[in-house]
């Protein structure tokens, strides 16, 4: 079978597509390929607002072999720069800092602003003079990487020629507009990460159904249970689950989170769980959200990066820290549960006769959403 009558089945409708093809979950070259059409043509999440919480605060972070600087300047405002000085290609910032002054080159001491402008340029005319004529520092800014920020989420569009974030994902944006409010950082606990021997696209497909509830989170299905699951779908931009049977966590003294203000009666006992193509998976209830980034090492590793986030401050519910704590462990034992299946599921791939399996067209719509969604960029990015 050819790479096009591949991805055609793919393109059928779920009741008889098959998934994508192993190459897509093995192959370095595809991933290559993905790293294009897929991850760097549209908006891809590369860290967390948190990551920079005040003005100076700068890291660094590989995305998929580009190095890039998150750094949020003087008004609050974060930015995404490609982490190359414009002289000789230097990395300029190689571990997350406080910026005190400017981004200072440590191979020629070229400067930078916290917005990317080109500063000074010491001795680029000779010894003592700082300015060349045909060095023109407003020519020669870090490079902007297009970005934008939403529910601390930070996405990027590398390529530049995504629709803006707002017409790219407004459909969710809509969906949850009553989510719109100020997340706060939930402590020490509520961050964490996963380092899982899989593709990227496994964990994407394991997240957003809930059909392996029964059998890989026997806990949580024991009051959630596989009928209380509804599928959510959007073509071309998302798909995931929701349950209506949310459970509030409470204290020994019944004591719960404080819910987002101005909420409608769907989410008191209401939750759902999106993944926001390609890279970043979302989760929102009554009275806390998260957020995890997959970070695609290569065509057979991914890190997650978990965040937890509630409506009030820790400052603000210091009585609440031991709930927090233990949401955090309950979160992340469910999310430990899902790596054996995606390890699995990417040792399966290696299996030469495996044609990409089958959909159960009433369990696996929204993860034949994703193939197809998947699918589709590459055709396009090979059209191109």
């Amino acid at each position: 079978m050819n790479k096009h009558s591949a991805l055609s089945s793919v393109l059928n409708d779920v009741t008889i597509a098959n998934g994508l093809p192993n190459e897509h979950y093995i192959d370095p070259v595809v991933f290559a390929e993905e790293k294009r059409s897929v991850l760097f043509a549209n908006w891809s999440g590369i860290g967390f607002g948190l990551d920079v919480p005040e003005v100076g605060d700068a890291k660094p972070v590989d995305f998929l072999g580009m190095p890039l600087l998150i750094v949020r300047d003087r008004d609050g405002e974060i930015g995404v720069f490609q982490n190359t000085c414009r002289h000789r290609g230097m990395i300029l910032v190689d571990t997350p800092r406080k910026i005190e002054g400017a981004i200072r080159c440590p191979y020629h001491s070229w400067c930078y602003s916290l917005k990317g402008e080109l500063r000074a340029t010491p001795h680029v005319g000779g010894p003592g003079q700082n300015k060349h004529e045909n060095v023109n520092h407003k020519d020669l800014g870090l490079v902007r990487v297009r970005s934008y920020v939403w529910r601390d989420v930070i996405f990027v569009n590398v390529d530049g020629n995504a629709p803006e974030f707002q017409d790219a994902h407004g459909a969710l944006l809509e969906r949850w507009k009553e989510f719109e409010h100020p997340l706060h950082d939930g402590g020490e606990m509520a961050s964490f990460k996963l380092e899982v021997k899989t593709n990227w696209k496994l964990a994407v497909e394991n997240y957003c159904e809930s059909y392996h509830l029964p059998w890989v989170h026997p806990g949580l299905n024991s009051y959630s249970r596989l009928e209380d699951h509804y599928n959510i779908e959007a073509r071309g931009h998302y798909s995931g689950q929701g349950t209506l049977v949310y459970r509030q966590l409470k204290d020994q003294d019944g004591a719960t989170f404080p819910d987002f203000e101005d909420l409608s009666d769907k989410w008191d006992e209401g939750a759902e769980y999106v993944a926001l193509y390609p890279n970043v998976l979302l989760g929102v209830q009554r009275d806390h959200a998260f957020a995890i980034l997959l970070e695609p090492v290569d065509h057979e590793n991914t890190v997650e990066h978990i965040r937890l986030y509630y409506a009030k401050s820790v400052e603000d519910t210091p009585h609440l820290d031991g709930l927090r704590t233990t949401n955090a462990q309950q979160w992340r034992a469910i999310f430990e549960e899902d790596v054996f299946v995606v390890e699995g599921m990417q040792k399966g791939r290696h299996g030469v006769m495996f044609d990409g399996g089958r959909f159960s067209p009433a369990m696996d719509g929204p993860t034949h959403n994703f193939h197809h969604w998947v699918a589709t960029q590459i055709e396009n990015g090979r059209a191109e």
